[in-house]
């Protein structure tokens, strides 16, 4: 089982590491392009973090130890942020063009990551029992995000999508925030609930 869950691991960090590549080698080459929107945007970030938990759960399993904490709570972020953008794209986002234009790298960064990374997370046993204070350390890099992206368009006008644009009305923007954080915070108390299951010993 061991082997299966570390090769179905590499493989997910292959496929983001081809998906991003791809969807940057398009967008690169665009006259709009700008290394720091395109690494700006939310799906990006959390498809590389999920990348790199992996990569880490990897490197543990190699050296036959089981997670820490501090890992743990690093690979529950991770799974997080992938599922909130899983369902942020695919409620939101699913007919809006915000520089997809790779299909394949789409549908690996807003679809298959997000549930693989949330099966990953409920089915094998190798992470520790999270606490639910860890949340609080779920919510704080998406926080960061958000303060960094609305002083970025209120100074330069780049805004990743168009739920956080100021011209829908602060309010708006506002509310969609609030949903957003309450929607990790709850994902936040499922991914913690599901560190204590032990559904498939690995």
């Amino acid at each position: 089982m061991r082997i299966l869950v570390n090769s179905l691991r590499l493989l997910a960090v292959i496929a983001v590491v081809a998906a991003v590549l791809g969807q940057w080698l398009v967008s690169s080459q665009r006259d709009d392009y700008v290394f720091w929107n395109f690494f700006g945007y939310f799906t990006i970030q959390s498809n590389i973090l999920i990348g790199l938990a992996f990569a880490a759960a990897l490197v543990v399993a190699a050296q036959r130890k089981r997670q820490g904490v501090g890992p743990s709570v690093f690979r529950g972020a991770a799974t997080v942020y992938i599922a909130t953008t899983g369902i942020v794209y695919n409620t939101l986002l699913v007919s809006v063009d915000v520089q997809t234009s790779v299909q394949w790298s789409n549908d690996i960064l807003h679809k298959v990551m997000p549930v693989y990374a949330v099966l990953d997370w409920l089915l094998f046993s190798d992470r520790a029992r999270l606490l639910f204070r860890h949340i609080w350390w779920f919510l704080l890099y998406p926080a960061v995000w958000l303060v960094v992206v609305l002083v970025r368009g209120a100074t330069d006008g780049w805004v990743p999508y168009p739920f956080l644009n100021a011209d829908l009305g602060y309010g708006v923007v506002a509310l969609y925030c609030v949903g957003i954080a309450v929607f990790i915070a709850l994902m936040g108390v499922l991914v913690v609930g599901m560190s204590r299951l032990r559904l498939v010993k690995v």
